[in-house]
């Protein structure tokens, strides 16, 4: 509530799009000019007066902020300026501010080119769709509103009928949507985990998916029927050039409303400030695995209830990054190749413990970071399977309240982590023979389907 709100970029397109003057526009919120020009420079933030004029006067979305700052804000436009092609520019933080501010549409274009060239490198342009739906994701810091509220509306029926959640999932699709819910033996779906039969009108579910992956794979499925109209907006609202990042995002959308449906908004809110985020006692409450609850700790940025903000890796022991999450958290933590100091690394020996770390990043700030293994959806005891460790990170400052940092001293120094070896991304490495995502993936397609935006138990 402190943070003060700059959105120049948005009224100057909202005055713009009305094909308005500055005094025109001045004069019907009541300000003078002088004042709607400091605003749309961001030298001076925006009131909740002026959210409220501007809602009445224009119809203004103030949901839209989040998704509205050009290339995501200034600490992505850092990131991006920090490739090694701008070296010689030497700009700072100012520099860039001043560049949102003045040019916000140059600034956007910019930030998509980069990221659909795959950030650069040698200028060797080489598309990335995965870097193109990330990027359409981080322009939502990973909250998705409309959907929120509809899977939230959805949950609070499912829950009007008692009993339990799972039940009342496998009704509305037996009952609405004519869809039977079984469960299949594994020599029956020896190759899938789920899969839905339109000609038997039948969601079958594999016998090795835990009750989490079944309850997650019944409200995707609801998602598919219910908020489809909603997916493919946000999917043709992204502009991508990138038939296979389309996909990406659109199985991303279809996650992130099966995991508000397990976890609605306002309920989940309310249990992790009661808990302290405890990621195990949300699991439970929530019939959620740990990856599900880190994936739901990412999307919490609703306005006028905010939740702590979070990033999220998920990484193999090689360090390729198959999932990777800044949110509204603007963590340098997610970029580049995973540091081998931290902790995420030590938790492919310590399987199923929570490992917690301060860490220092070079770029400056303190994070604490909280790691642990997860096996993918399907695998069984003693099963020899790819293995991934899925790491969260949040701003020292915030995180006081956790219950993970009971004990810790978060004004010691941390661990000081750095970007693994940037230049083995860009030559022939033997370690380094696939694209991250890419070998991520294929990984992901043995073990059950997943993509690198693909929700746990999907």
């Amino acid at each position: 509530m402190d943070t003060k709100l700059f959105a120049g970029h948005a009224v100057r397109r909202l005055r713009r799009g009305h094909a308005l003057t500055q005094a025109a526009m001045a004069a019907a919120l009541g300000i003078s000019p002088s004042y709607l020009n400091l605003i749309e420079r961001n030298q001076r933030p925006i009131t909740a007066a002026l959210l409220v004029a501007l809602s009445e006067r224009y119809g203004f979305d103030a949901r839209t902020l989040a998704a509205s700052e050009p290339g995501g804000g200034i600490d992505p436009m850092r990131r991006r300026l920090a490739d090694p092609l701008f070296a010689d520019l030497a700009l700072d933080r100012g520099d860039i501010a001043e560049w949102l501010a003045s040019a916000p549409g140059g600034a956007e274009a910019f930030a998509r080119a980069f990221d659909r060239l795959g950030g650069g490198g040698a200028g060797v342009a080489v598309a990335d769709p995965a870097v193109e739906a990330r990027a359409a994701i981080e322009r939502w810091r990973n909250h998705f509103p409309d959907l929120d509220a509809q899977a939230e509306a959805l949950a609070d029926e499912l829950r009007q009928s008692g009993g339990d959640p799972a039940a009342a999932m496998a009704d509305r699709l037996r009952v609405r949507h004519h869809l039977s819910v079984r469960l299949l033996p594994v020599e029956t779906m020896p190759d899938h985990l789920h899969r839905t039969d339109l000609h038997a009108r039948q969601l079958q579910l594999s016998e090795r998916l835990d009750p989490a992956s079944r309850s997650f794979a019944m409200a995707r499925t609801l998602g598919h029927v219910e908020a489809r109209a909603e997916v493919e907006a946000l999917v043709r609202g992204a502009g991508l050039t990138d038939r296979t990042a389309e996909q990406w995002l659109r199985r991303h959308l279809h996650g992130y409303f099966a995991a508000a449906v397990m976890m609605p908004y306002a309920r989940f809110l309310r249990a992790c400030e009661a808990t302290g985020y405890d990621i195990a006692l949300l699991g439970r409450r929530f019939g959620a695995g740990f990856e599900h609850v880190a994936h739901r700790l990412t999307t919490l940025h609703r306005v006028g209830a905010r939740g702590l903000s979070f990033c999220m890796l998920r990484l193999d022991r090689a360090g390729q990054v198959s999932k990777r999450f800044a949110g509204a958290s603007q963590s340098p933590l997610v970029e580049g190749t995973p540091c081998p100091l931290l902790g995420a690394f030590d938790a492919f020996a310590r399987g199923g413990e929570t490992i917690v770390q301060c860490v220092d990043p070079e770029e400056g700030g303190r994070w604490l970071t909280l790691a642990r293994t997860v096996t993918p959806p399907g695998a069984l005891a003693g099963e020899v399977r790819a293995r991934f460790v899925v790491m969260l990170g949040i701003a020292a400052e915030q995180a006081s309240g956790l219950a993970a940092a009971r004990g810790l001293d978060l004004a010691a120094p941390g661990v000081p982590v750095g970007p693994g070896c940037r230049a083995c991304t860009r030559i022939a490495c033997p370690q380094r023979s696939a694209p991250p995502l890419a070998r991520a993936m294929r990984i992901d397609e043995r073990e059950g389907g997943l993509t690198p935006f693909a929700f746990a138990g999907d």
